[in-house]
């Protein structure tokens, strides 16, 4: 029997952090959500664990052995499968590749194998680091603590966007060094929010008023990401810009598919080198384990 899923790039709407405690971690506060594009995985049980890399980014995706999918089977004992993944979204891009990945494996090897309880998914997930138990849900979420505390995002409009990497390196860990060097005592409370935003427009001011505590260090680290906030700035129509995670992506939301569609094919012509998607950021995967409390 084999079973796919679908790995969807995950977007932080606003991500606070706090300054960094003895044990070197750093709590937060994130609207999550994740986007109608990804990777695709599938597997099947098999006498032993094993791994197939394929698409566009299948360069990037490291080692086996290092390669998220691998250590989340690892972490949570399930019996051996066969994986196979399809690599569609830039890796080190700040829209959890890995962490949505090794999420959809885990709800593979929920749906494969019964017996495999939920308590042993979500201690796999966290292991991971703070995107793991967000994508092992795969649903829009408020994410605290390091990221393991999950309560549901508000009723969000459709949220039509474009995600745009301009190919940058933006490691998480030099990223997360340059916030603490740079005075990291930002706040990771989280703010007032509606119980729901009605509208695109509406969900943009009210992230108007938000931010990403690690857009600046990792601006400082590179510019490039920068440069590419401020082509995103520049297109017609935009509601809102903001780099997603530790970067290098960036995404702006608009009022309607056509309109970002429209803006994503003028950035094309500008930057043909860039990876460059128009998409919504409402996307639900569902499934059958346990939703956000």
């Amino acid at each position: 029997m084999i079973l796919a899923e679908f790995a969807p790039a995950k977007v932080n709407l606003f991500l606070h952090v706090g300054p960094v405690r003895a044990d070197g971690r750093h709590p937060i506060c994130s609207l999550v959500t994740f986007a109608g594009l990804g990777d695709d995985l599938t597997a099947e049980p098999a006498d032993r664990h094993s791994l197939v890399v394929e698409g566009v980014f299948a360069d990037q995706a490291g080692p086996d052995a290092d390669n998220l999918v691998t250590r989340a089977l690892e972490l949570v004992g399930a019996p051996p499968m066969a994986v196979r993944l399809t690599k569609r979204l830039p890796a080190a891009a700040g829209l959890g590749g890995g962490s949505s990945d090794a999420g959809a494996a885990l709800r593979l090897a929920g749906r494969l194998f019964p017996g495999v309880a939920q308590d042993r998914l979500d201690r796999a997930a966290e292991a991971l680091g703070a995107d793991g138990p967000m994508c092992l849900r795969a649903t829009p979420c408020i994410a605290e603590g390091e990221g393991e505390r999950l309560t549901a995002a508000p009723a969000l409009p459709d949220i039509p966007a474009v995600l745009v990497n301009p190919g940058l390196p933006s490691p998480t860990g030099a990223v997360y060094q340059a916030y603490d060097e740079q005075g990291g005592a930002l706040s990771a409370e989280r703010p007032l929010m509606p119980s729901s935003f009605s509208t695109v427009r509406e969900l943009a001011a009210f992230l108007a008023l938000q931010r990403n505590d690690l857009e600046a260090p990792a601006i400082r680290l590179e510019p490039g990401i920068g440069a590419a906030l401020a082509e995103v700035r520049a297109m017609r129509d935009v509601l809102l810009v903001r780099m997603s995670g530790s970067g290098a992506t960036v995404f702006g939301l608009f009022a309607t598919d056509a309109a970002a569609k429209t803006a994503a094919d003028d950035l094309r012509r500008v930057r043909p080198g860039w990876w460059i998607q128009p998409c919504r950021l409402d996307r639900q995967v569902g499934w059958e384990g346990r939703a956000p409390d």
